[in-house]
């Protein structure tokens, strides 16, 4: 066993008592002068527990916080007496440690496709690790605020797609013998996040392995990560890699951040994540939340006198007027015209004569059910009688009436307008597949779909359907057909969350005309809270044709954009912070 394993046995926890024999095992001078070690990671500090010789000063430590960051005391031995000091403000955090000898660890077979990793060089780098953490729900990190490395500071990392400059991943490491000289050599690892809408696969695995083999490099014996006691897919991850369980304790403060740990589970069980999003807003917000059925996102909102019945995004100030003005699209498309709106030509389809003479006139079709969701029987692109015919029938799966409409070339853009005011605005990007040279398409997209289902609660998924196999056919492939290494290919032309479609966020970058056409659409339907569908040929240009209104559009799509934020300040605007009765 190596000397690092003999003084730290496995499922040991590192004390101060232990920390003191492990420096005179190697002849160093006791470790008084790193007492009370933390180290400030841009998005709070680290305390190592076990310098902490005095568990009161380690409490103190911990209350000193500063506010809006997320401080950890990890490797606490005893916290039971830690939390004795300050009971109403500190927290056992509900995280396993995990620990992997890296003379354990055995390199992967297959190495990095599409993405390299490199530290970050510039603000726009940290930028995008920023991105990446609020989408995970993470605190954001502070590059200024970082304890240097050479006084050891942390090591960040980060993913970069080798195509488009995308930063896809990011990793944090600690090397503790550069930290607080630690004799055992230890590492860890933290804040591990990638973006859920790539394409790479493997980037959260690549991204582990490279800190263990630089910790490796630089005579590490061994890496240490937290995760949460739940995460049963981030788990499976690490004991593929080699990680076993450590028996020591982190404390947190209780904190708004943290407050879904020290609060225990939320009421919300089933719930898919559009419903969730708003229930976990409201009770933020000290609203009463009622969940009547689960399974169909029904739920009922109640502060004081006022209780309003939600299903996600869809509410009682929604009229049924105004919700079948949304679901029945040629009723949509003939309110918005009428108000002066860009809408395309539309007729339901009828007789083949008829509806061949109407691709006749317009080149191109969409083919969609009148009353239908979630891009459910929509075919695109339509320029044949045959194929035309083909789409109608399918689309009356979903309804007996069917609409037909002009095609219109662009970005499908979808705009969130909440109190008839713009809140998020997102391009959708149609299902995509990157080849490797080995997988066939049929594969591609099956783990591609596993991936987004994982990713989305099960609410996202590519289906092998007609429409699928019509858009590869198209490119020149069948389902079974190998995808060169590197290549890209869509395999939907409809850009639907539902179908496997990812979302790129332009608020920012929305035109003047574009926010307020979407405004004057939401006026015209008299809908408080709608998510319009245009087609524009560029965010920052005026020109758009409107194709849908959404009257329950999802919200957790946007995020970080405050969109359910936005959605409780409309229902219940007493609840907002500073407002008064």
């Amino acid at each position: 066993m190596p000397p690092e394993q003999q003084r730290l046995k496995r499922g040991q926890t590192p004390t101060w008592e232990r920390l003191q024999a492990g420096h005179a095992q190697q002849g160093q001078p006791p470790a008084e002068e790193l007492r009370d070690v933390t180290l400030d990671c841009g998005w709070g500090r680290l305390l190592i527990g076990h310098t902490f010789k005095d568990p009161q000063r380690l409490a103190d430590t911990l209350l000193q916080e500063t506010p809006g960051e997320r401080d950890i005391a990890l490797y606490v031995a005893d916290p039971h007496v830690v939390l004795s000091f300050a009971p109403q403000q500190l927290f056992l955090d509900p995280s396993d440690t995990l620990r992997l000898w890296l003379s354990n660890y055995r390199p992967a077979h297959n190495g990095m496709r599409g993405f390299h990793i490199r530290r970050p060089q510039c603000d726009a780098d940290w930028q995008a690790i920023n991105t990446l953490y609020l989408s995970n729900g993470m605190v954001q990190v502070n590059p200024q605020r970082l304890t240097p490395r050479k006084s050891g500071g942390p090591d960040f990392w980060l993913a970069e797609d080798a195509d488009s400059g995308e930063i896809i991943g990011t990793v944090m490491g600690l090397n503790h013998a550069r930290a607080y000289d630690d004799p055992d050599k230890g590492s860890s690892l933290w804040c591990l996040a990638a973006d859920s809408k790539t394409q790479r696969f493997g980037v959260g695995e690549m991204l582990v392995r490279h800190l263990v083999e630089y910790f490796m490099s630089r005579g590490s014996a061994y890496l240490d990560l937290s995760v949460l006691h739940d995460n049963t897919q981030a788990k499976a991850l690490y004991h593929k890699l080699g990680f076993r369980q450590l028996r020591t304790f982190t404390i947190k403060r209780k904190n708004s951040i943290n407050q879904p740990l020290f609060l225990g589970p939320e009421q919300d069980e089933g719930l898919n994540p559009y419903a969730r999003i708003i229930t976990r807003a409201a009770r933020r917000r000290g609203i009463e939340v009622t969940v009547n059925d689960a399974e169909a996102g029904l739920f009922t909102l109640t502060q004081g006198g006022r209780s309003i019945r939600c299903r996600e995004s869809l509410s009682d100030l929604t009229s049924a007027v105004s919700m079948t003005l949304c679901q029945q699209k040629q009723l949509t498309h003939h309110c918005l015209q009428r108000h002066g709106l860009n809408t395309p030509a539309y007729r339901l389809a009828a007789a083949p004569e008829a509806n061949a003479a109407f691709l006749a006139e317009h080149g191109a079709l969409v083919v969609k059910p009148d009353n239908g969701e979630q891009g459910n029987g929509v075919a695109v692109n339509i320029r044949d009688p045959q194929t035309l015919e083909q789409a109608i029938e399918a689309a009356r799966r979903f309804d007996s009436r069917v609409l037909l409409e002009s095609f219109h070339e662009g970005d499908d853009l979808r705009i969130v307008v909440i109190n008839f005011q713009v809140v998020a605005a997102a391009i959708r990007k149609p299902a995509q597949i990157c080849g490797d040279g080995r997988k066939t398409i049929r594969e591609l997209i099956e783990k591609q779909s596993r991936r987004r289902q994982a990713s989305t609660d099960g609410e996202s998924r590519i289906p092998l359907d007609d429409e699928t196999c019509r858009t590869v056919a198209a490119a020149g492939f069948t389902l079974d057909s190998v995808l060169p290494a590197d290549q890209h290919l869509q395999v939907r032309r409809t850009a639907n969350l539902h179908t496997g479609g990812t979302l790129v966020d332009v608020t920012d970058e929305l035109h003047p005309t574009l926010r307020e056409c979407a405004i004057t659409a939401a006026r015209a339907l008299d809908i408080p809270m709608v998510g319009m569908d245009l087609l524009v040929p560029a965010v920052d240009q005026p020109d758009y044709v409107i194709i849908e209104a959404n009257e329950r559009p999802g919200l957790a799509n946007h995020e970080p954009r405050p969109t359910a934020e936005c959605f409780i300040d409309m229902l219940f605007p007493l609840s907002q912070p500073g407002s008064s009765t």
